[in-house]
């Protein structure tokens, strides 16, 4: 018997957008901070977060029909979830992704019909011809930029450092660090390692802060360059992780060929991203990443391992595998 075609999962698909900004104003308010200690009442939470009466109950009930929050009695709580995640200053938060998507994604992806029809970036300096070099050049907007960019790394860098043979190797160089989580993670989980990480100057003291905050500026340091205009430092295995989608095909190649020259016969390159399947059906994340990619950059975009592999043998690497991750998040190795 053919079942009749329901409307329900277009329309829960069309307005998730209600889920997502109720999520990332949770994030915004503190929702999740002022629970960090104990269970609260409705009222307290009103007066805490400075809700007005009139929304406080449904918001916060519909955080907990989402499963952000828990309710007994009365009393609202973390989920376990929402409590390791989404607590401020705990080390395992991730949710500077989510306030960026709060401040910045969320009004850029209002324009991606727009975006779709000439092909230009939509993000709120659109007009500006360098979006890193104005968001580099703004100390609160790259610290913002760069948690974010932990939180985005997290998962995958617990991945690497569980999964990639690092007992074969002695130095790496993650470039484009960031705030320095794959450095910290895979330093921390195999102590015969040192190396650190390459980045843009402004980031060397939040990376420097990272690092040492985590019992690690004895065996990671920071290397400031540009990869555009500086040699990539040498290292047995060099790490780029979100960093080619942010470029134009030509760019992708120019940055495989200097971790290339970079490393030493033996080395390895790792590039992790939301790698798209190749037959670009399954990683729906991935391929809404590269969208991500249209919105905010001149022309970046995300791509399949199999691109990625031909790029890197195009480069010089001798080997290509890929491997998965967590998530949506694989990463594609060179072997030179």
């Amino acid at each position: 018997m053919t079942l009749k075609p329901s409307p329900e999962k277009l329309l829960a698909l069309g307005m998730s957008f209600w889920n997502a900004k109720t999520l990332l104003s949770a994030v915004e308010l503190g929702v999740f901070d002022a629970l960090a200690d104990g269970p609260a009442d409705l009222s307290t939470l009103t007066k805490k977060l400075g809700l007005h009466e009139r929304s406080a109950r449904d918001f916060l009930d519909a955080l907990v029909a989402m499963k952000m929050l828990d309710r007994e009695s009365g009393q609202y709580r973390n989920t376990p979830e929402t409590d390791f995640f989404l607590v401020r200053g705990r080390p395992s938060y991730v949710g500077g992704l989510l306030e960026m998507a709060n401040a910045r994604l969320y009004s850029s992806w209002g324009n991606l019909t727009e975006a779709l029809k000439t092909g230009q970036r939509q993000s709120e300096n659109k007009e500006e011809g360098d979006l890193f070099g104005a968001l580099y050049a703004d100390p609160d907007r790259l610290r913002g930029f760069l948690a974010a960019m932990s939180g985005v790394s997290a998962g995958a860098a617990r991945a690497i450092a569980e999964k990639f043979p690092w007992s074969d190797y002695k130095t790496f160089i993650d470039v484009g660090a960031a705030q320095g989580m794959v450095p910290v993670t895979v330093a921390r989980a195999h102590a015969h390692l040192s190396g650190g990480g390459f980045d843009l100057p402004a980031v060397g003291p939040i990376f420097n802060d990272f690092v040492a905050a985590n019992g690690l500026a004895d065996r990671l340091r920071f290397h400031p360059g540009d990869f555009f205009n500086d040699a990539l430092p040498a290292a047995d295995v060099i790490i780029m992780g979100h960093i080619l989608h942010d470029w134009d095909l030509a760019q992708k190649r120019m940055l495989l060929k200097k971790a290339h020259d970079a490393l030493p016969d033996g080395g390895a390159l790792i590039v992790y991203e939301a790698i798209i399947d190749d037959d670009r059906r399954q990683n729906a994340f991935g391929l809404l990443m590269s969208l991500n990619m249209l919105i905010e950059t001149a022309g970046g975009f995300d791509f399949t391992g199999a691109d990625c592999e031909s790029w890197m043998k195009e480069a010089g690497f001798a080997k290509t595998r890929v491997e998965h991750l967590v998530g949506p998040d694989s990463m594609v190795i060179g072997f030179k």
